[in-house]
């Protein structure tokens, strides 16, 4: 039981910090996309290039599978949900054990 309630701890910190890699990476985003920063900024695009780098591993499946949909990208909001999905699974079957 402890063991899996370990497991389940890990999976839940790996799911925060993905998720706030995500946020992270949309902001940037958002702040290249109307000018609030420039894109000229090095500091700010090698980190913005490092977190694409991180997530598109794991979001290009998704984008794969996913419609296109234009200059929208749904592929972290899926992920984040599939995410939120697997943690309240694994919760069900941590309590029930």
């Amino acid at each position: 039981m402890q063991a899996l309630y370990a497991l389940y701890e890990i999976i839940s910190l790996l799911t925060n910090v993905l998720v706030m890699l995500i946020i992270i990476q949309f902001v940037i985003g958002l702040l290249f996309a109307f000018n609030v920063v420039n894109q000229s900024n090095d500091f700010l695009m090698a980190f913005y290039n490092s977190i694409n780098r991180l997530l598109d591993p794991v979001l290009r499946p998704i984008r794969n599978i996913m419609p296109q949909t234009g200059a929208l990208d749904f592929s972290p909001l899926v992920l984040i949900i599939v995410m939120q999905i697997v943690l309240i699974v694994l919760r069900s079957i941590i309590v029930s054990a």
